[in-house]
């Protein structure tokens, strides 16, 4: 599969490293001169290029093109005309601007799947720029994030970024099915205003079904208790007891069954009902240990819980967990987390670091019998 990408900074850009990860061929198109937005965010740096980029531009090659050049245009066409799949994610009209918009290329390839990614859409929403951090105030998660009373605060990666491009990949795929079954392409689009009001779930769906409002909470659950953060004796530690079966048990080993008993807490949403009074009876016990201890009895006990990590302490999970997280650093350039999905059978592979920019250009216009160009 023949992946033409158009895609700048991170949604559309992590959605075909995915794809190029299980073996797609992802020809990254971009800016003379500059390239991807990212190359240039930093610091840090890692080899002299950004770590943001080289996060999400594994597996690929870099050409690169002016689009309002005529010769480079002919070039991109070229390089679409024998692609199955588009990304680009350009303010909606750039690309028929260009004359690579939908209607314009499946007259020469009908299997195209094209997709593009905005940020508000391609109507009314057009004029807003998709940057994650305004999709994340706009689309409310940043009303449901923080401390109460609070501001609002984003989430500590561009999470809607993410969300869009595994929704994009997902569509995609789908898009790829239909065309095994019909030979036809069709577009595919994906905002990360949508993207984000579904993965909003619960919340969104509160709304909807109840027209009520949901606000920060800081780390608690509107709808689950406890399931929050308490202090151990040395370091937070989250509780996340998701039935009564498992506030039982977490009573027992800390020292009082009683509590399972009480009509206050004794079911969910009793416990939700009376959550203050709920975490002044933990607090007291859970105070008495360290984090890693209670994390180890309650484990055992099946009681969800766990110490706050940082990212060193979350790989390092990852690691005695025999998840195998990390790429190793000669397959792909330093610092990549591996790929999240285990295939039996057809399992990523870590073929190339993230390219320099334009680093394949004249290989590329060589297959394509363009040297002129």
């Amino acid at each position: 599969m023949v992946v033409a990408d158009f895609g700048r900074v991170l949604a559309g850009p992590y959605m075909t490293m995915l794809l190029a990860d299980l073996g797609a061929e992802v020809v990254k198109i971009e800016r003379p001169g500059s390239g991807d937005d990212t190359r240039a965010w930093g610091p840090p740096f890692a080899d002299g290029q950004a770590t943001y980029f080289l996060g999400v531009n594994r597996n690929k090659r870099s050409v690169t093109l002016d689009l309002t050049d005529p010769a480079d245009l002919a070039t991109a066409r070229a390089i679409v005309d024998r692609a199955d799949v588009l990304v680009e994610n350009f303010r909606p009209g750039t690309m028929d601007r260009l004359g690579l918009g939908y209607e314009r290329v499946r007259a020469s390839n009908p299997g195209l799947v094209y997709c593009s990614v905005t940020g508000f859409g391609a109507a009314e929403g057009a004029r807003l720029p998709g940057y994650d951090l305004l999709v994340q105030a706009m689309g409310g998660l940043m009303s449901v994030t923080g401390e109460p009373g609070g501001a609002g605060t984003k989430a500590g990666v561009a999470l809607v970024d993410v969300i869009t491009g595994l929704h994009a990949g997902l569509g995609v795929l789908a898009a790829l099915r239909h065309r095994e079954r019909t030979g036809e392409g069709q577009r595919v689009e994906v905002s990360l205003l949508t993207s984000l009001l579904s993965a909003l779930t619960n919340q969104a769906a509160a709304h909807l079904a109840t027209g009520a409002v949901p606000r920060a909470m800081g780390n608690r659950h509107p709808s689950i208790a406890p399931y929050e953060v308490f202090e151990a004796s040395d370091r937070p530690l989250v509780l996340a007891v998701g039935n009564d079966r498992q506030f039982r048990v977490l009573c027992e080993r800390i020292g009082d069954p009683g509590l399972a008993d009480d009509p206050r807490f004794a079911a969910n949403t009793a416990r939700v009902a009376h959550r203050e009074e709920l975490v002044e009876a933990l607090s007291g016990p859970l105070a008495g240990r360290t984090a890693d201890a209670w994390f180890e009895v309650l484990t055992e006990a099946g009681v969800p819980c766990g110490p706050i990590n940082d990212l060193a302490g979350a790989f390092a999970l990852a690691d005695r967990l025999g998840l195998a997280p990390r790429v190793p650093a000669s397959a792909a350039g330093p610092g990549q987390v591996a790929h999240p999905i285990t295939l039996g059978a057809t399992p990523a592979a870590y073929r190339t670091a993230p390219p320099r920019l334009g680093e394949h250009t004249d290989e590329l216009l060589a297959e394509l019998g363009r040297p002129e160009a």
